[in-house]
């Protein structure tokens, strides 16, 4: 059964060309030197991305393999405007950040609702020669061209905006936790990797107070590396603000399994060492007080540690109220994402991702061009039109 969780699509975009102006000359019985009448050719349409918090998954566009903006009209005579193409807006979920499929570098990103983004911008529509009448040049046989199209393939790549991402092994009770605190619906089994798609859950507060938690796909020891689902998953827990790790009461070692994950994450990206973190040790509905206590001796004293049971609601309370305190705290402020800062992997290669879209099959018939072959024509050049009518 295919997934309706769809992360990152390749698509070929293409602008609308600008119209060319019209070179031509008033003839009419009652005014036979009725001079340069020529209109301007219209503007080529722009492709422009637009944040939709309607949508949470890239599904819409899948199958959207190009998308054209229309083409500007050209100028006609008795000084005609052309006719302006059609912006197109791609509506995306909020997260979502584009990169030049080619190159792999960096284009741009989306991040809240109404926001919008110009992907490519319509060519101007050239002047036509009514415009370039003057006094010692009456009848001007010429007019411009309109400005080029501009094209590029994009790799769309979601990552999920939630004020606390779970981090933790298959079977360590995320599921379990996100249906216990919202009304997220997630499948909960007995077996690893039961949760193959990320999700979100809306947690409510105190005094109607709320935040969002994502639960992704269990991390292996190695994921960062290709094994199991992580890799493809992990993007999804760089833009939380606050990392909330599960380990099983029952672990061996929950220390050294809490040092595996955080040793995923470094080696996946750096940067996520810098988020707040608070541990949680679940199905603590196995465990008798004298264990906790003495476990609570061997655990890690650098951040926080509850000890919780979704199953009984056993110190749920008190989770939430540490997560609130941590989310709310002046050292981790949510600071807005924009386009010029705070982005992880700006400059990361897209290569992987682009071979899965090839295995998928969606990377087929896709042609782009090189960026260096588009002209951004800032001055037009004049065109001869002495043949046009």
């Amino acid at each position: 059964m295919e997934s309706n969780f769809v992360d990152y699509v390749k698509i070929y975009c293409r602008s609308g060309k600008g119209g060319k102006g019209s070179m031509h000359l008033r003839h009419v019985k009652y005014n036979p030197n009725g001079g340069p009448d020529g209109g301007d050719g219209g503007k080529g349409g722009s492709i422009i991305l637009r944040g939709n918090h309607n949508y949470w998954t890239l599904l819409h566009l899948k199958y959207e393999r190009h998308i054209f903006a229309e083409h500007g009209g050209n100028g006609g005579r008795d000084k005609c405007h052309g006719t302006d193409g059609k912006d197109v807006y791609i509506d995306v979920p909020c997260g979502t950040v584009v990169y030049n499929a080619e190159t792999g570098k960096y284009v741009c990103d989306v991040t809240y609702d109404g926001q919008e983004v110009m992907l490519l911008k319509g060519g101007r529509g050239g002047l036509g020669n009514f415009q370039f009448r003057t006094a010692t040049n009456q009848a001007p046989r010429y007019a411009q061209p309109g400005e080029p199209m501009q094209e590029m393939t994009i790799i769309l790549e979601l990552k999920l905006l939630a004020d606390v991402g779970l981090v933790g092994f298959p079977n360590a009770g995320k599921s379990t936790l996100v249906s216990s605190l919202s009304n997220a619906k997630p499948k909960i089994a007995n077996y690893p990797f039961t949760t193959m798609e990320p999700s979100l859950g809306i947690v409510g507060y105190r005094d109607n107070k709320s935040f969002v938690m994502a639960d992704i796909p269990g991390i292996i020891e190695g994921a960062s590396e290709g094994k199991g689902l992580g890799l493809r998953f992990l993007r999804h827990i760089e833009r939380n603000s606050l990392l909330l790790f599960m380990v099983p009461g029952d672990t061996d070692d929950i220390k050294r399994e809490y040092e595996i994950l955080l040793n995923e994450l470094s080696q996946f990206n750096p940067e996520m060492l810098d988020k707040h973190r608070v541990l949680a040790v679940t199905k603590c509905d196995l465990l008798d007080e004298e264990l906790i206590e003495m476990l609570k001796e061997t655990l890690p004293s650098d951040l926080p540690v509850v000890f919780i049971s979704a199953v009984t609601g056993f110190g749920l309370d008190e989770l939430k109220d540490v997560l609130w305190s941590e989310l709310n705290s002046e050292s981790n402020k949510l600071n807005v994402i924009t386009s010029e800062d705070s982005l992880v992997h700006r400059d990361k290669d897209m290569s992987v991702f682009a071979q899965e879209l090839a295995d998928e099959g969606e990377d087929e018939d896709i042609e782009y061009v090189d960026e260096d072959e588009i002209e951004d024509l800032d001055d037009f050049e004049f065109e001869d039109l002495d043949d046009e009518e």
